[in-house]
C-alpha cells in the first residue's frame, strides 16, 4: 500500500511538471495503470482469504485486464494523435520549403554559392599565375645572370689567350732581333778580320 502511494505522488508529481496535454494525458495513464496494478494486488490478496478463491482471482484478473485494455486504446489514441501531428508538422514544412519566397530564397543562396566559389576558384587561379610569373621571373634573372658570368669568362679568357698570344710573338720577335743582331757582329768581324794568305801556286 505504501509503495502504491508513493508511486502515485511521484506520477503525481511528474504530472503536475507535463508541458503539453499529450504527456499529461501519459503520465495520467500510466498513474492509472500502477493504480491498477496496485489495486489488483489487493484484490488478489483479498481473494486468498475467501472459500472460492480461483473464482475471486479470476473475476479479478478480468476486470484488471478489461481496464488495462482500456488504458492501452486511450495510448493508442495518444500516439495515433502523435503521429497525425507529427505528419502535420512534417507536411507542413515541406509546403514551407515549396513557398515561393522559401524557393527563392534558396535559389539566391545557390546561385551565391555558385558565385563565390567561382570568385574562389578564380582567386586561386590568379595566385597560381602570379606564383608561376614570378618563377618565371627569377629564372630569366638568375639565367640572364649566368649569361653575364659566361660573356664575362668568355671575354676574359679570350683576353688572357690575346695577351698569351702577344708574348709569344714579343718572345719570337726578340728571338729574331738577337739572331739579327749575331749575324750582324758576325759579318763586321768577318770584315775586320785581316785578309787570308794567298795560296801557293800549284807546282809544274
Amino acid at each position: 500500500m505504501k509503495k502504491w502511494i508513493v508511486s502515485a505522488l511521484l506520477l503525481a508529481s511528474c504530472y503536475g511538471h507535463a508541458q503539453t496535454s499529450s504527456d499529461a494525458e501519459r503520465l495520467r495513464i500510466s498513474a492509472e495503470r500502477s493504480k491498477l496494478e496496485a489495486a489488483g494486488a489487493l484484490e488478489d490478496s483479498a481473494c486468498y482469504q475467501r472459500f472460492l478463491v480461483n473464482s475471486c482471482l479470476e473475476e479479478v484478473k478480468v476486470r484488471r485486464r478489461d481496464a488495462l485494455a482500456d488504458l492501452r486504446r486511450q495510448e493508442i489514441v495518444l500516439n495515433d494523435q502523435a503521429r497525425k501531428a507529427k505528419a502535420a508538422e512534417q507536411l507542413q514544412k515541406i509546403q514551407d520549403k515549396l513557398a515561393p519566397e522559401k524557393l527563392q530564397q534558396e535559389a539566391d543562396k545557390r546561385a551565391q554559392d555558385v558565385k563565390d566559389y567561382a570568385d574562389r576558384m578564380a582567386r586561386d587561379r590568379q595566385k597560381t599565375a602570379d606564383r608561376e610569373a614570378l618563377q618565371a621571373g627569377e629564372k630569366a634573372k638568375s639565367e640572364a645572370a649566368s649569361a653575364r658570368l659566361k660573356s664575362h669568362q668568355d671575354k676574359e679568357s679570350a683576353r688572357i689567350a690575346k695577351q698569351a698570344a702577344a708574348a709569344e710573338e714579343l718572345k719570337k720577335y726578340n728571338q729574331r732581333q738577337e739572331q739579327a743582331k749575331e749575324r750582324q757582329a758576325r759579318y763586321a768581324k768577318d770584315q775586320a778580320s785581316p785578309a787570308k794568305t794567298a795560296a801557293k801556286p800549284l807546282p809544274a
